[in-house]
């Protein structure tokens, strides 16, 4: 088993240096006519979508109030937060009612909160992290009676059920390329991680990879835990790991996967001192944007995508469903990567941090003719 292992990691690195040597960060002199000819094309879409969403009918289904049930894993941090804004923004826009249910990430209360909704015969659910192995029973007992699901970031797979993630794949390479660019393919770093969380472990697929393809990038520290307070446990142990190595120059860099496990590294590292030492995120928010561009900060860089936006898209295509339209079975947002280098001196928010960031955002994903309609009836 392990020679197979093994063998399937190799493969996967080769796969992962082709695909990184094909597709640079930048764009070469023969790709622009082609994203030219996508943006046209979506421009065309958007005003036609614009212009079919002013008379489209609204599906009967939809055009009434809806009582949605969103199951959270865990509510805390700040892309938590901003996720649910976005929940509620979306189905409140739509005219609907949303619950939400935070399970403090307790596997058991998350199944637990799926069976209330339900009992309470809501008219859809979204859920929001958790596991295939506790939720699914009551997932297929939702499809069963009629109840439209949709997931984010677990391992749900259910026929009928539409699961949407962040690509932790593409969040985990384009964050530990520009690392492994800015220390020169070599040199210490610290990985903070914790298992038992779908996209921790998507990502963890490829740091692993990248350890392989980079071999004279070497793990001197690894720790992680995902509680109530994830920044300050993160920040203790951190503290901990600069102690030990307490010269400059003996860590390089940090890998935290998860924007409260960043804020908690960078804060030991400034309180520290040790500000040469350079971190690489994953998520963004407004508190995560305030601590990068801090002066001197040592959270250089971060791949994201809106989790606000995340929320909305999830909405769009759980009311798509009930409204009796097809959807698929999974779909990946694209994230970006930030760099604070490509950021203003001038602060940025959320509201505002697409200006400077290409590609952000997908205000079109799961967008139906008749949501614009929608909309424009209960903004009156």
């Amino acid at each position: 088993m392990k020679k197979t292992a093994l063998l399937l990691l190799l493969i996967f690195t080769l796969a992962l240096a082709a695909c990184t040597n094909q597709q640079p960060s930048s764009q070469t002199e023969e790709e622009p006519p082609a994203d030219t000819e996508v943006a046209e094309a979506e421009t065309e879409n958007t005003e036609e979508q614009s212009s079919q969403g002013a008379t489209a009918d609204i599906p009967e289904a939809v055009d009434r109030p809806l009582k949605i049930a969103a199951i959270m894993e865990f509510s805390t941090g700040t892309f938590a937060s901003q996720y649910v804004s976005g929940l509620e923004s979306q189905i409140d826009k739509f005219g609907g009612e949303v619950q939400v249910y935070n399970a403090s990430n307790d596997l058991s209360k998350m199944a637990n909160h799926l069976q209330t909704a339900i009992n309470q015969g809501v008219d859809g659910i979204l859920i929001d992290h958790g596991r295939a192995e506790a939720l699914n029973p009551g997932v297929q007992e939702a499809l069963d009676k009629g109840i439209p699901v949709v997931t984010f970031d677990n391992d749900i797979s259910l026929e009928g059920v539409t699961s949407i993630s962040q690509d932790d794949y593409s969040l985990a390479w384009g964050t530990l390329k520009k690392m492994a660019q800015d220390i020169d393919g070599e040199g210490n770093i610290v990985y903070v991680w914790a298992g038992g969380f779908t996209p921790m472990e998507r990502r963890n697929v490829i740091y692993e990879a990248f350890l392989e393809h980079y071999p004279n990038v070497k793990e001197i520290a690894r720790f992680g835990s995902v509680s109530n307070n994830t920044a300050l446990d993160s920040q203790s142990q951190m503290e901990a790991v600069l102690k030990k190595y307490p010269e400059e120059g003996s860590i390089d860099a940090v890998f935290a996967p998860y924007d409260e496990f960043a804020k908690g590294v960078t804060r030991a590292i400034q309180q520290a001192g040790r500000d040469e030492i350079k971190v690489y995120g994953i998520d963004l928010s407004d508190e995560d944007l305030q601590i990068m561009q801090a002066e001197n900060s040592p959270w250089v860089t971060t791949a994201a995508t809106d989790p606000a936006e995340v929320a909305a898209v999830q909405v769009r295509f759980l009311y798509q469903k009930i409204a009796g339209e097809e959807t698929p079975s999974i779909y990946s947002l694209d994230p970006s990567v930030v760099n604070v280098s490509d950021l203003p001196d001038e602060p940025v928010t959320m509201a505002n941090v697409g200006e400077f960031i290409e590609g952000w955002g997908s205000p079109n994903v799961a967008r139906s003719p008749w949501m614009d309609a929608l909309e424009a009836k209960n903004a009156q």
